[in-house]
């Protein structure tokens, strides 16, 4: 098995070490930065398979990482931050965060995490015929039939595939796709893709909302 890729942000050096050996120990590839403009500069040159985040850095708030990171690239993150307020993960999940560990760290939860992460994420091949979506010629298909969807139904249904299993916020999909003017425009394709994989807004088999956060799509 090919070792995991870690790009860690964290400016609490001792906190930082104790986190490092012990994944290390666990045979995964550690990188760690202290600062938000490394961070950036890293994940444009380098592939992360995971990116472990604190929010209060030297430079500038984790939160400026995680807005500039969903414009350009879909990475899990694991945000660890002393913050606990429900305020703050919201907040957090809403700008692309996969999961939310608060201080101190349990460093065995912190591996479990990582792990259930990557599980969730896009470790799922989407143009395999044993799944109920998977995506063949560049046409999606669900239960072996291609779905007839409009341009921007297809853009953000596509999203969901990529981020299958994980929320993906309503400002992640306003950000992505030009031609979706707002969140409410988001709600009215939602109900249009829901009809046509025969989920509804009561009985969410694949389509869930995440209530104050945006979607995600299960299967």
């Amino acid at each position: 098995m090919k070792s995991i890729k870690i790009l860690y942000i964290e400016d609490d050096l001792l906190t930082a070490e104790n986190v490092i050996e012990f994944l290390e120990d666990k045979k995964f590839k550690v990188f760690h930065t202290d600062t938000i403009v490394d961070a950036l500069a890293q994940v444009k040159i380098n592939s992360y398979d995971i990116v472990l985040l604190d929010l209060n850095l030297q430079d500038y708030s984790g939160f400026e990482f995680l807005k500039n990171l969903k414009k350009s690239q879909h990475i899990p993150i694991i945000v660890i931050s002393a913050l606990s307020e429900t305020s703050v993960k919201l907040q957090a999940f809403r700008y692309g965060a996969s999961d939310y560990i608060v201080k101190p760290i349990d460093l065995l939860e912190l591996e479990a995490r990582i792990w259930a992460v990557l599980g969730r994420f896009s470790q799922v091949k989407l143009d395999s015929e044993d799944e109920i979506f998977f995506i063949k010629d560049g046409n999606i298909y669900f239960d072996n039939k291609m779905l007839e969807f409009t341009p921007i139904e297809d853009e953000i249904f596509r999203i969901l595939l990529k981020n299958r299993n994980c929320v993906v916020s309503r400002e992640h999909f306003v950000d992505c796709i030009a031609s979706l003017s707002s969140s409410r425009t988001l709600d009215y394709h939602i109900k249009n893709i829901r009809d046509k994989i025969g989920d509804s807004s009561k009985n969410n088999k694949y389509l869930k909302t995440i209530y104050g956060v945006g979607y995600k799509l299960i299967f």
